[in-house]
């Protein structure tokens, strides 16, 4: 009998449905699973004894877009088990151009791309060391045809910038994404999204969306993207959903049960979240400078501040009792200075509890929402999300079973987001698998010191490929673009 090329021995294997472990091997060949169960002797053996075996973790929510080719090897997301990420989040996305809108979140992208083939052929030069999947972005869309107009597209741009969502789905992307809290999305009407989105349900596409608001009008933003998708024809994915500022924590309950309301009508929305109680993102969007918000500058720690390097990893309220300054007169002149624009900062806005209802919504995945800007304090979830999730709040808070966490972490991301063939260890799929100890597996990454691996994260195995093994980063790069809902 012919040797097989990999068998993994005697683990717990969790086929990522849900459903609970059962003990035995698997067996790879040519890139995919070829046995669950038995295997046949092979040229490279693992033995996993006392570790479980899952599909490879998909994370939904990333901002990878530049990280796939400033940074092939993906370290931060290999090590935590991360087989597949999803990019053009939030309204940004490399194609079809229009990168001035991102205030550094799409930090290694280039322009001009020519279309997502384009973009996906560069990705595939550099090797990535996990799968890639894209979305096309709002803001980006916007920003190339009219720039950061406050206005209503004409006739004549809004076609165009229909024509780049129809090019884009034809090209294999999941569908349109909007972050409608950023410039240029926030200057939209509902009706300009809706035609938008259209273009995606046409091709039976995704609305996934960073809403309009995540604090006092919460339940206003949750209403308009239920019309969005209903409208344009598409199903929903609501981007790290949350409730933002004390006063309104506790009102994802309230969301969550609009939510379900919807999808017992005939809706189909679908949400993710971060496991973290901050968010983060281009601190330039977040503000007024004729008129800055106090209490948003309270709640901030800068992650990465070009114009000011020593700033990194500090609060606001630190720096400018240090100073002497104003909160908002600092706000003010870190954003004016050379490069301030690119200031990423992490904004501590959230209830832990509110995490944990998110968490243990059936239809909530698990998302990173990482910036992958190495050379400031990013925050911790850029290495930590998963690992998180499956340490703290499965294994120390009991918040939902091993079983149920891998599920939300890679069928029902795969199902969801288009992956085909992967997010279920299944004879003839994928070969994206993460081996694993459940009794130590925990994320490291601090605020003070973000940039640290998991620890827990025995293999990890790309397209059949081992990528990981006991810490150490293969270079295999074994990772591909993928195309929505295409083998």
């Amino acid at each position: 009998m012919a040797r097989a090329q990999l068998a993994i021995r005697n683990v717990s294997i969790f086929d990522g449905t849900g459903t609970e472990p059962v003990g035995g091997d698997v067996e790879i060949e040519g890139g995919r699973i070829s046995a669950v169960g038995t295997a046949r002797s092979a040229t490279t053996e693992i033995d996993g004894t006392g570790l479980a075996l899952s599909p490879g973790f998909v994370d939904v929510h990333t901002h990878d877009d530049g990280a796939v080719l400033l940074y092939p090897g993906m370290a931060f997301k290999l090590a935590q088990g991360c087989t597949s990420v999803v990019i053009g989040n939030c309204g940004f996305s490399a194609i079809p151009g229009g990168l001035g809108a991102s205030s550094g979140i799409l930090n290694g992208v280039g322009d001009g791309w020519d279309g997502l083939d384009g973009y996906f052929a560069a990705v595939q030069k550099g090797q990535p060391a996990v799968n890639v999947i894209s979305q096309v972005g709002h803001n980006s869309l916007r920003f190339a045809a009219m720039g950061n107009e406050r206005r209503e597209p004409t006739p004549a741009e809004l076609s165009q910038m229909r024509a780049w969502v129809e090019q884009a789905m034809t090209q294999g992307a999941i569908g349109l994404t909007t972050g409608l809290v950023y410039q240029p999305g926030r200057y939209s009407q509902t009706e300009e999204l809706i035609a938008l989105a259209e273009i995606s349900g046409a091709h039976g596409g995704l609305y996934n969306t960073h809403m309009r608001n995540e604090g006092d009008g919460l339940l206003d933003a949750v209403a308009e993207a239920i019309r969005i998708g209903r409208e344009g024809g598409c199903g929903v994915h609501i981007s790290h959903h949350k409730a933002a500022m004390a006063r309104n924590w506790g009102r994802v309950t309230e969301s969550l049960a609009l939510i379900d309301a919807t999808n017992a009508a005939g809706g189909d929305i679908t949400l993710d979240v971060y496991p973290y109680v901050a968010g983060s993102g281009p601190m330039a969007q977040y503000f007024d400078l004729n008129k800055v918000d106090e209490e948003l500058a309270a709640a901030i720690r800068l992650a990465s501040c070009p114009a000011f390097p020593q700033y990194e990893g500090r609060h606001l309220t630190d720096i400018a009792a240090e100073t002497g300054e104003a909160l908002g007169a600092l706000v003010v002149r870190i954003l004016t200075a050379p490069a301030g624009r690119r200031t990423i900062c992490i904004q501590f806005l959230m209830d832990e509890a509110d995490v944990e209802t998110n968490l243990r919504h059936p239809l909530v995945m698990v998302g990173s929402d990482g910036i992958p800007d190495l050379d400031g304090r990013p925050h911790p979830r850029l290495y930590g999300t998963f690992p998180r999730v499956l340490g703290h709040y499965v294994r120390e808070r009991g918040v939902l079973s091993l079983a149920e966490a891998i599920r939300r972490m890679t069928s029902l991301s795969c199902d969801r987001f288009g992956l085909v063939d992967r997010g279920r260890v299944r004879e003839g799929f994928h070969a994206d698998l993460v081996l694993f100890d459940p009794a130590t597996v925990l994320d490291s990454a601090t605020w003070n010191d973000p940039q640290v691996e998991p620890v827990g994260i025995h293999a990890v195995l790309v397209n059949g490929q081992v990528a990981l093994a006991k810490g150490d980063h293969t270079g295999v790069g074994a990772g591909r673009t993928l195309r929505y809902r295409q083998g």
